[in-house]
Formats: C-alpha cells, structure tokens, sequence
C-alpha cells in the first residue's frame, strides 16, 4: 500500500507541476532593446512593440530604466493622449526597472512623468485581455521538454517503488 501511496503523489506532484508550466503568465520587457526610454524615432516603437504582444491579465510589464531618469505612471486614455498627469491611475512608479502586473482586462495606459518625455513619445497603450477568454497558450518546445522529463521521472520513480 505504501508502494502505491508514493506513486501517487509523485504522479500528482507530476502533473501539478506541468500544469503550472503550460498555464505560467508572460513576462514582456517593454519595448525590449529599446527599454523605456525616449524612442528616437518617436512612439511609433513603443506602439509596434505592442501590436507583436499579447496582453493578458497575470502578465506582467518591465520596465526598464535608469532611476531618476525616467518614470512609469498609469493613466486615463485623455491623459495618455495628452501627455498630461490629470488622471492617473495608482502611483508613479520611479525606481527601474519596473514590475508592473496586469489585473484587469481592457485598455491600459502608461507614460513617462518626466520633463516632455511623454510628448517625445516615452508613452505606451495596450489592451489586456481577461485570461478566462484567451486561448490557451500553445506547447512550446520547452514545455514539451519538460514534460518528457517528467514522464521519465514518473517511470523512474515507479521502477524504484514497485
């Protein structure tokens, strides 16, 4: 009885762990090389950037930047569009990088606070989508890789205690 006990749990523990791996959430380093900063060639790289992602809630943004150099603060859509602060949403993030976990689904907004950062196009729009409605991820190569490991543990395990 022992025997079957403890492969159960390995398989439960097994399978628990591969589910986490294929429902894990996306980290997006915003912007990538170009990181937050001010694009040289205007909003247009914080905006394509964005249209190859897709957002959903659990995902989380990063932020990178210099402290003191740059900030991030979330905003209403007639703010982002206007560049100003009159409506922001939460606190000014000023320490890079910059974490920041999607928990709603819809539009979202974010811009640089300093100097004309923002009007210089330092400013991000994205829509995040509720997780219940997003497609599953895909396998990935690494997913697949894993769970053969598992597998093989699985075997393993089984030979060892029965």
């Amino acid at each position: 009885m022992d025997k079957v006990m403890r492969m159960v749990v390995v398989g439960a523990l097994a399978i628990a762990t591969l589910l986490q791996v294929t429902t894990a959430q996306t980290v997006h380093v915003v912007g990538e090389a170009t990181a937050w900063t001010i694009p040289v060639s205007g909003s247009v790289v914080y905006t394509t950037w964005a249209s190859k992602n897709t957002f959903k809630v659990g995902d989380t943004l990063v932020f990178n930047f210099a402290t003191s150099r740059h900030d991030v603060q979330e905003v209403a859509k007639a703010s982002f569009e206007e560049c100003n602060t009159k409506n922001v949403i939460g606190n000014s993030i000023t320490t890079g990088p910059a974490n920041v976990t999607l928990e709603s689904p819809g539009e979202h907004y974010y811009i640089c606070t300093v100097g004309k950062h923002c009007l210089a196009g330092q400013k991000l729009a994205i829509t995040v989508s509720a997780t219940s409605n997003a497609p599953r991820p895909s396998s990935s190569s690494s997913t697949v890789v894993f769970a053969s490991f598992l597998l093989s543990l699985s075997s393993i395990a089984w030979a060892i205690f029965i």
